[in-house]
């Protein structure tokens, strides 16, 4: 261990401005430290204190080494809490998140999507999310000649992944705490298969579809990311433009005539667009085909909220 001193042009007159490094580890070191301690001790009080009838008799001994541990223990003690606080922030570069915008929107039982943010560098991370995503429950659609009955089975996932620039010039913190900007690709798929019955007609007949739904967006966003009480994540990604690639097919089950496929190709698409969030802009100018195939490219947008632990 190394004790830091200032002397003077006197040698015998140590300069009290000293800084000690840490405590000395062997007896001369700690001699040393001791008498430099001693001498940094106003002389009026080592002369009150040795004069003093109520105090010990080496007062002034035990006031120096008081002094010398308690000068010691701080600096132990700084560079202990400094150690500390670089480890706490070098820890907490993760955030593991919960897609809460998602469940609100499809539902907590279909939307299931997890995440989980890495800081890779000063101001930049990582982000990937995925998990199971299904369309909306099914509502009530009616055409001239069918009744949509139910849902027999809705399924998807989403994948998604961003790389985020921190501002370091609009932050107070670090990474992953504060306004962020960065690119994004977001991809998902969405099957469905819905029963659909007959209307006039005296026995019950059903018919029915299955659909498969393919959207893929790149774009740009903007959001900002809250750190509370140290350890809880609230994300915010609150402008995300970018564009969407949408890809919608349908097929039916068994022999159908023309006029009847239409009909169930026009519940298909009022399905879509009346249950899925935004679906009823991308597809405005769009019909399913007699293939029943329905494609376009149009401007997407991105709006989420996550809620994650930071570790």
């Amino acid at each position: 261990m190394e004790v830091v001193m200032k002397k003077t042009n006197n040698d015998n007159k140590p300069d009290p401005s000293f800084v000690w490094g840490h405590a000395a580890s062997t007896r001369q070191n700690f001699n040393l430290c001791y008498k430099q301690t001693v001498s940094i001790i106003p002389k009026p009080v080592r002369s009150y204190l040795q004069a003093s009838f109520w105090m010990p008799k080496h007062a002034v001994h035990i006031l120096a080494t008081l002094l010398l541990l308690l000068v010691a223990g701080y600096g132990m003690a700084q560079q202990v809490s400094s150690t500390d606080s670089t480890n706490e922030e070098r820890v907490r570069k993760n955030i593991v998140r919960y897609n809460l915008s998602g469940a609100i929107l499809f539902g907590f039982d279909k939307y299931i999507i997890l995440g989980y943010e890495r800081v890779i560098a000063p101001n930049r991370s990582i982000s990937i999310n995925l998990g199971q995503a299904s369309l909306p429950k099914l509502v009530s659609i009616s055409t001239d000649s069918f009744d949509t009955e139910r849902s027999r089975e809705r399924k998807g996932y989403n994948v998604s992944i961003d790389y985020r620039f921190y501002l370091k010039k609009e932050n107070k913190y670090q990474a992953p705490r504060g306004v962020y900007i960065g690119p994004y690709y977001s991809f998902n798929k969405f099957t469905n298969k819905t029963e659909w019955k007959y209307k006039n007609r005296t026995a019950n007949s059903f018919v029915n579809t299955n659909s498969d739904f393919k959207i893929h967006t790149v774009g740009f966003e903007l959001g900002y990311q809250f750190i509370l009480w140290k350890r809880f994540a609230l994300d915010l990604v609150m402008i995300g433009p970018g564009l969407g690639f949408y890809d919608y097919k349908a097929t039916f089950e068994g022999n159908i005539d023309a006029a009847t496929k239409e009909q169930l190709l026009q519940g298909l698409e009022d399905l879509l667009t009346q249950k899925f969030p935004g679906m009823n802009y991308v597809f405005s100018d769009e019909k399913i085909d007699g293939n029943g195939v329905m494609r376009t490219n149009t401007i997407g947008y991105r709006y989420l909220i996550h809620i994650g632990y930071n570790f």
